[in-house]
């Protein structure tokens, strides 16, 4: 059985994202920190988002610019 990674999606500081939630109105957030299950982001606020909403689903986010 193959062990299961806690960041499949690659996120790593530096990457903005866009929330594609509908309700959110295409939040864009900025990754500053990524940890085991959650990663520190930045919009208006600070915030932790869980890493398994980094995909690009209705409710997930998705990958707007990687760091350079």
């Amino acid at each position: 059985m193959a062990a299961e990674t806690s960041n499949p999606y690659g996120v790593r500081p530096g990457q903005v994202w866009v929330d594609q939630d509908k309700r959110a109105g295409g939040r864009r957030v900025t990754i500053l920190t990524v940890g085991e299950t959650h990663a520190t982001v930045k919009s208006v606020l600070r915030t932790k988002v869980r890493l398994t909403r980094f995909r690009p689903t209705s409710t997930g986010y998705r990958l707007l610019q990687d760091k350079p």
